[in-house]
C-alpha cells in the first residue's frame, strides 16, 4: 500500500490528533504512506497543534491556504501535493473511521475480487449518525443527484473515497466538484465501487458547511454536471489487427 491520506479542514482543532492518530493506527501495516492536512484558512488553534504535530510524526504533511477557498480546493491542494498513486480523503470531522481505509482500499487494490476498471470506492454511510435535518437534507439529495446524473451511488457526499491520483488530475475541476466525484468518475470511462462504512457522530465542534449553503450550490454545480456528462466523455475504440 502506497497512500497519500487527504484530510481537508476547517476550524477542526478539537478534532485533529485524535482523527491523526486514528489515521495512524489504521496505516500502520501499509509499506509507504502519509497523511496530508489541508488547513483551508483556520482562525482557531490548528496551526499551533499542527506545529506540535510535525515535531513527532514524520509522515505528516501539513498545508495551509492563506484563507478559506472551501472543500473541494483544499482536496486539490492535498492531492497536487501528494506523493504517492492512490489517494484516500477523508473529512477532518471525525465522523469518518480510518480503519475502513484498509479495506477499501484492498477492493481497489485488487487483492479482492473486483469489477472491472475500478477506479475509484466510495463509502456509503447507511448507518449514519447525523441530526434528522441532515439526513433528510442528505436523502433528498442524492436522490436527485442518482436520478439526474445516474452515477448509481447511494452516498456520493461521503468523505472517505480512494482512487488514483492520475484519475483525479484528469477530472474536470470547479469548486464543490468533490460531491460529484464519482459521475466524474463515470463521465472519465472509469467505474465506481459504493462499500458499505462506519459512520459514526460529532464529537467536538460544528459543521462549517451548512446544510442550505450545500443545497443552493448544489442545484447549480448539478445543472453543471449534467451539462458536462452530455458534452461528452471518453470514446470508446477498438484496435484494428493485421
Amino acid at each position: 500500500m502506497r497512500l497519500s491520506v487527504v484530510v481537508p479542514v476547517r476550524n477542526e482543532a478539537a478534532n485533529l490528533l485524535p482523527l491523526l492518530n486514528e489515521i495512524i493506527d489504521a496505516l500502520h501495516a501499509a509499506a509507504e504512506y502519509e497523511i496530508i492536512y489541508v488547513d483551508d484558512g483556520s482562525t482557531d488553534q490548528s496551526s499551533a497543534i499542527f506545529k506540535q504535530a510535525l515535531q513527532t510524526i514524520p509522515t505528516l504533511k501539513v498545508i495551509r491556504h492563506r484563507q478559506g477557498y472551501g472543500q473541494s480546493a483544499a482536496i486539490y491542494t492535498g492531492i497536487k501535493a501528494a506523493q504517492f498513486p492512490w489517494i484516500a480523503t477523508l473529512d477532518g470531522d471525525g465522523q469518518n473511521d480510518p480503519k475502513d481505509i484498509p479495506r477499501l482500499f484492498q477492493l481497489l487494490s485488487g487483492q479482492q475480487p473486483r469489477p472491472a476498471a475500478l477506479t475509484m470506492v466510495v463509502g456509503w454511510r447507511n448507518q449514519r449518525h447525523d441530526s434528522a435535518w441532515r439526513l433528510f437534507s442528505s436523502k433528498i439529495a442524492n436522490t436527485v443527484r442518482a436520478k439526474l446524473l445516474g452515477d448509481d451511488t447511494p452516498d456520493s457526499g461521503c468523505g472517505l473515497k480512494i482512487f488514483s491520483k492520475e484519475l483525479f488530475l484528469v477530472l474536470p475541476y470547479f469548486d464543490h466538484m468533490h460531491r460529484f466525484l464519482p459521475a466524474l468518475v463515470l463521465r472519465a470511462g472509469g467505474a465506481v465501487l459504493s462499500e458499505p462504512v462506519n459512520h459514526r457522530p460529532r464529537s467536538a465542534g460544528v459543521s462549517k458547511y451548512g446544510t442550505l449553503d450545500r443545497l443552493g450550490v448544489g442545484m447549480v454545480d448539478l445543472l453543471g454536471v449534467m451539462w458536462l456528462k452530455k458534452r461528452g466523455g471518453i470514446a470508446e475504440v477498438e484496435k484494428l489487427e493485421h
